[in-house]
């Protein structure tokens, strides 16, 4: 029997990522309906040009981290990747000389997931991630004064626009197909693209450092450059859809053997007789669906999309070495899980596994998922030896860090 008291997904309350992009309430955030300009808000914490140069000299970064473009058009790996020299031969990683060179010659610089880079946006993207839901990925866009890196697009993600350092105009333009899907891409309607960009803009801003802009995915929009060079991030939000329910049903639908039957003979396209049975026969399925099914099927797409807390391995193995009944451990942050309890015992669903454990640790599972600090010794239906074998294995599973 499933406890439904325990069943959780290890999101933590407020959102504090996202009020530092927005200038309105929470409540008034306009998601998925229209573009949002916000002034005088600040991300110097964040990132900043000092930062774009420590990745490009000292970090040893690779494509696909980094990619530069001009004119609206990628520019070959080749021309700013090189060998690392003695003991890091791998041959695509940056050379800061010919970076230099093409960023001078008006390339654009783009660094790439930054979100699993650079230790602020780390945290950052993680928040932001638990605020809204869906998954997040950072990029960076450096772009040399006077100069537009991309042409007039769309994308099929949400984005936050965050101006770090220096101006950039954007001019936004509606779109051309709303709320389009990731196999919808911009360039599949460019001609359409071009013909809206030809219009009066929507919106035709400056963002200054601390200024946002939020774009919901289908709104075209390109950036140029002013007097010095600019660093904005570009947050993208890849958005759980309906359409991403009916990938999954379709992936249920395959193991149903009615729906894997072939159409009779002879079988006319045009018939649409023959149309209505099928759709009949996929409706009176779809009244048998398990929500449950549904829902584990799109977590398994979901949450591998996103990044937990890191954690250290040899921090981890310390803890590990010297555990007592006193040592302090709580729940690795922005960890998606759910728990539930059964005859046999608490099932804990993780992003890559599902672990087991015995059915009287339902009490110390509880307070370990709570969030709060935790001891051995102070769990729950546990003596201190039981829950010292608890805690040591939550921490080699990754469950629990040392607090």
């Amino acid at each position: 029997m499933t406890d439904s008291s325990l069943r959780t997904t290890g999101l933590p309350a407020g959102r504090p990522a996202l009020e530092r992009c927005i200038s309105v309430p929470v409540a008034d955030f306009p998601w998925g309906r229209r573009p949002l300009l916000s002034t005088g808000l600040g991300f110097g914490d964040l990132f900043g040009l000092d930062d774009v140069d420590e990745l490009l000299t000292r970090r040893g970064l690779r494509t696909p981290f980094i990619r530069l473009a001009k004119g609206g058009e990628v520019i070959d790996p080749r021309r700013y990747t090189s060998s690392g020299g003695a003991g890091a031969e791998i041959a695509d990683q940056v050379d800061d000389e010919r970076v230099t060179r093409l960023f001078l010659d008006g390339a654009t610089i783009v660094l790439q997931a930054l979100h699993r880079t650079w230790p602020p946006l780390v945290d950052f993207g993680q928040q932001l991630a638990a605020d809204l839901g869906h998954p997040v990925q950072i990029n960076a866009y450096v772009t040399p004064p006077q100069n537009q890196g991309f042409s007039a697009h769309y994308d099929v993600h949400d984005v936050f626009v965050l101006q770090v350092a220096g101006e950039k105009q954007w001019r936004i333009h509606a779109p051309v197909l709303t709320d389009p899907l990731r196999n919808q891409p911009w360039n599949s309607r460019a001609a359409s693209v071009a013909a809206r960009a030809s219009e009066e803009p929507v919106i035709d801003t400056v963002l200054r450092p601390g200024d946002a802009l939020y774009l919901p995915r289908g709104w075209l929009h390109s950036a140029t450059s002013l007097g010095e060079t600019s660093v904005h991030l570009t947050v993208g939000v890849h958005p759980v859809t309906r359409h991403s329910l009916v990938e999954v049903l379709a992936g249920l639908a395959a193991e149903d053997p009615s729906l894997r039957e072939s159409l009779p003979l002879g079988f006319d396209p045009t018939d649409p007789s023959l149309l209505a049975g099928a759709v009949d026969a996929l409706s009176s399925w779809l009244r048998t669906v398990d929500a449950d099914a549904v829902a584990d099927r799109l977590r398994e797409r979901v949450w591998p999309q996103g990044r937990s807390e890191p954690v250290s391995p040899l921090a981890q193995e310390r803890i590990v070495s010297s555990l007592t009944a006193d040592t302090p451990v709580r729940l690795r942050g922005f960890l998606p899980h759910t728990v539930d309890v059964r005859a046999d015992g608490v099932v804990l669903r993780l992003p890559d596994r599902t672990l087991t454990l015995p059915a009287v640790t339902a009490a110390a599972m509880k307070t370990v998922l709570s969030g709060t600090v935790v001891r051995a010794a102070e769990l729950p239906d546990l003596d201190a030896d039981d829950g010292l074998v608890l805690i040591r294995r939550l921490l080699r599973e990754a469950l629990v860090v040392p607090a």
